[in-house]
């Protein structure tokens, strides 16, 4: 098993956009919203404990914190953009869902019961998830982070591209999938350079472990499609590993284990960094039989 030389980059680094094909075009269009230098001086404080947004995102939807459990990721508000404060403003109540464990149909949430709906988990400041979603406006993205300047991008990146097919949720993804979604009502899952949680004591904080798949499992559909990418090798053969294991899913390379990496997956900026450093970017792609 190699490992990387240096750790892997924050997976909130904001992605870089491709040099072809429309998926880069979407992109490139919408990058003046991301943050940069120029609007880094607008910068508003950062959202704490107490919401600033009076109709969302809240800052612990389903009261997670008093729920004793290990959980893959760390709460960021961060420092928000006057433009990504603005499309929350603007959009949450139309294009934002809050995680707080009541029953969500996600084909009313996309007003098309016939909509293929996949679920992003982790999207960073969501370039990639609305790339994605512009060269494919007939799957819906339910995308789910915790990060609320990214989830201000991402609105922000859908009003100016158009796109219909966004969903933007803040939460705990867990409490998503365990309470919240009807049996196959998923036509897919993303897991792109989440938190590989490099030192060994943290490696059960890891989100790609059997018991996430056992909740996983139930709500996709036949034929969904599980993608996973990371940068972090060791956590790439655990994830070949715990996948492998399920009996419910069949490895699209079986020969070879991991995927080539796919051209449907924006390139992104965190990517390429990770690639600079000499990591070896992971793709896995399984199917639900």
């Amino acid at each position: 098993m190699s490992t990387s030389p240096t750790p892997p980059a924050t997976r909130t680094s904001a992605p870089a956009v491709r040099e072809t094909d429309a998926v880069a075009v979407a992109v490139a269009e919408a990058d003046a919203v991301s943050v940069t230098e120029a609007d880094a001086g607008k910068a508003v404080s950062g959202v704490g404990k107490q919401q600033r947004f009076p109709s969302g995102p809240a800052p612990d939807p389903a009261g997670s914190r008093e729920e004793h459990r290990i959980r893959s990721f760390h709460a960021r508000r961060g420092r928000i953009t006057q433009a990504q404060a603005a499309a929350i403003e603007r959009h949450w109540e139309a294009w934002g869902v809050e995680l707080d464990g009541a029953p969500l149909d996600p084909g009313a949430l996309f007003g098309d019961p016939e909509l293929p709906v996949v679920l992003e988990i982790g999207f960073g400041m969501g370039d990639a998830t609305a790339a994605m979603a512009a060269a494919d406006p007939a799957t819906g993205i339910l995308a789910v982070d915790v990060h609320t300047p990214g989830q201000g991008n991402l609105l922000a990146l859908a009003d100016r591209l158009g796109l219909t097919n966004v969903r933007v949720a803040n939460g705990d993804a867990v409490v998503l999938l365990r309470d919240m979604l009807p049996p196959a009502s998923l036509a897919g899952l993303r897991v792109y350079f989440p938190d590989p949680w490099p030192k060994a004591k943290h490696h059960k904080r890891r989100l790609i472990q059997p018991d996430f798949l056992a909740m996983v499992l139930p709500l996709l559909r036949p034929g969904a499609v599980v993608h996973c990418a990371t940068d972090w090798e060791p956590y790439a053969e655990q994830m070949l590993e715990v996948l492998a294991a399920e009996p419910g899913l069949a490895n699209r390379y079986p020969a070879e284990g991991f995927a080539p990496r796919p051209d449907f997956r924006p390139m992104t900026k965190f990517e390429r960094q990770g690639l600079a450093k000499g990591h070896v970017v992971r793709d896995l792609l399984f199917t639900r039989i």
